[in-house]
């Protein structure tokens, strides 16, 4: 039975079913480690190189899960450094409990080493992390824990980070003799009302015209892609996704009409023009879904499923459990034989890509590389891009994986977001249900520069990971900034070229790296890599002047030739 507060604490999280708690160790944490490797429980510490990239690892983790991660810091720059990877958590409502911890309850305000206890003038860890989390609490004493434990994970489960300050001297106090933690299952309350009206916009839009559902990362968070897949097939409606929710409906299916916004697809803009209702599920559609599509969504009727609502005008149901509320849609329209005058058989998949200019540079065009990858990848593979101009040539062009997840933080768009959250991920789900599964990350070097050393954290694990790095000697998605609209006149942003795959080589001499600098070199490697059972990486030469398939960008392009 656990005696201290930091059993307690490894207890109750492996009573939610987690089995890894990512973070850093240091001096106002390392009771609870302590707490870990005593601990009966399947719950494994995972040290990172860094915290944000810890705070990245739980936000993976629970995507991937659609359950709890966990992340565990120390006081002071331990503390600060969770601020961005919990801003991510926060602005994309992922479950993330944040243990953090703090210098001993009599030193707070008598000059303690890190502290943020808010007294004499220092620095309020409480009040700060209250700004990006759903349930921030300073645990006092022992006896406040069960209570601000169960307040700490229901406000995670509504979607965003809780955090816990845990004095040293509190963690180390015996909690007495209290009953086990226990933890009522999430309750879901049917949006009946909501509910009604969509169900009843459908079944006029029905009447005269087409349906296209826009699907977002809710429906993959509530683990729904059958029941989605199955109202798509009831409602005989063109299916979109959100940037970000790439995984939600079979990319190759008749029926899908690409992707959403900034980086999407005409054949999306063409179903939106003949439908006669748009029906958005698990997205409040922000603009990166959203832009090049106001006009088209104005000028129809919006209907709207989901835990958040909208930015913009629809008939909106909340929905916390998709998977539920999207099966009594689907059964309500399943052998209804109503047709519309308009109706018209799928047109072949095949997606146009947007136009962008000629590059002239070295190195791989981006369209042939993710084109590349693509081809390579198993089913069931994850992908986890990053942000940038790779990022956007990634949502763009690469087709996902059936059974696969894919993962693209646009909630505050940090880079090296990827490294990290691919991490927690594979902790998870390397065990696939035909044998190891595959993870493969694609980032730019700038990203790479910031938290791409997490690949040691990888290597030391054994994780199925391959690393594809595009290196372009440069932040790529500022210098096209730099052009576009600074008239090419300068750049803060190239980089002095330096040779990743040589310099990852000689790090680590027994990881399977690849310099790559044509499509025949990048396929021989990923053929390789995808076989791998521990971890590997490719560095591939791209053009750092190269214009992404990004539509703002396109637009300015257009402006500037006119």
């Amino acid at each position: 039975m656990p005696s201290r507060v930091v059993d307690y604490l490894v207890r109750a999280v492996s009573t939610l079913g987690v089995r890894h708690i990512f973070g850093v160790d240091g001096a106002n944490i390392e009771d609870l480690y302590d707490a870990l490797f005593d601990a009966p429980y399947d719950v494994a510490g995972i040290i990172a190189k860094h915290e944000f990239s810890a705070a990245t690892m739980a936000d993976g983790y629970a995507r991937s899960t659609g359950g709890l991660g966990v992340v565990a810091a120390t006081s002071g720059g331990g503390a600060m450094n969770l601020v961005a990877g919990l801003a991510e958590s926060y602005a994309s409502r992922v479950p993330v409990l944040a243990l953090v911890g703090q210098p001993p309850t009599a030193l707070e305000g008598n000059g303690a080493f890190q502290d943020s206890s808010g007294l004499a003038g220092t620095i309020d860890a409480a009040r700060m992390f209250s700004e990006i989390t759903q349930y921030c609490a300073r645990v006092e004493t022992a006896a406040d824990l069960p209570d601000k434990v169960i307040r700490a994970v229901a406000g995670a489960r509504h979607g965003g980070p809780a955090v816990l300050l845990l004095p040293k001297d509190v963690q180390q106090s015996d909690i007495g003799d209290i009953p086990p933690f226990r933890l009522t299952a999430p309750t879901h309350r049917r949006d009946e009302n909501g509910l009604a009206r969509v169900r009843a916009a459908l079944t006029a839009a029905r009447k005269v015209g087409k349906i296209v559902i826009i699907a977002g990362d809710q429906v993959a968070r509530d683990d729904a892609r059958g029941e989605l897949a199955a109202l798509a097939h009831a409602l005989d409606a063109r299916v979109g996704v959100a940037p970000d929710a790439k995984d939600t409906y079979d990319n190759t299916d008749p029926a899908f009409c690409g992707v959403a916004g900034s980086m999407g697809h005409p054949e999306l803009s063409a179903a939106l023009r003949s439908a006669a209702l748009c029906l958005i599920v698990g997205t409040p559609m922000p603009i990166t879904a959203r832009t090049g599509l106001d006009e088209l969504l104005a000028d129809r009727t919006v209907a709207h499923l989901g835990v958040s609502a909208p930015y913009l005008s629809a008939i909106h149901a909340t929905s916390t459990d998709l998977a539920r509320d999207l099966v009594a849609l689907a059964d309500e329209f399943t052998g209804d034989t109503t047709t519309s005058s308009h109706h018209r058989p799928h047109p072949p998949h095949a997606l146009t890509p947007l136009r962008v200019p000629d590059a002239s540079g070295p190195g791989l065009r981006y369209r042939e590389l993710v084109e590349t990858i693509e081809a390579l990848l198993p089913e069931g593979t994850d992908v986890f891009a990053d942000a940038g101009n790779t990022g956007a040539a990634v949502v763009h062009h690469l087709r996902v994986p059936r059974g696969g997840r894919f993962v693209v933080a646009l909630g505050m768009g940090g880079m090296g977001y990827a490294f990290g959250a691919a991490i927690g991920s594979a902790f998870a789900r390397r065990r696939g249900p035909y044998g190891t599964r595959h993870t493969v990350v694609i980032a730019g070097d700038g990203a790479f520069y910031m938290h791409g050393m997490e690949l040691h954290t990888a290597i030391e694990h054994q994780l199925p990971l391959t690393f594809i790095v595009l290196n372009n000697n440069a932040h790529a998605m500022c210098v096209t900034r730099e052009q576009l609209y600074y008239q090419d006149r300068y750049s803060f942003n190239r980089f002095r070229p330096a040779q990743l795959g040589a310099g990852i080589d000689a790090m680590f001499p027994e990881l399977p790296t690849y310099s790559v600098r044509t499509t025949a070199d990048l396929a021989i490697a990923l053929g390789r890599c995808v076989e791998t059972e521990g971890p590997s990486f490719i560095s591939i030469d791209v053009d750092p002047d190269e214009v992404p398939p990004f539509i703002p960008f396109l637009a300015t392009l257009d402006k500037l030739a006119t």
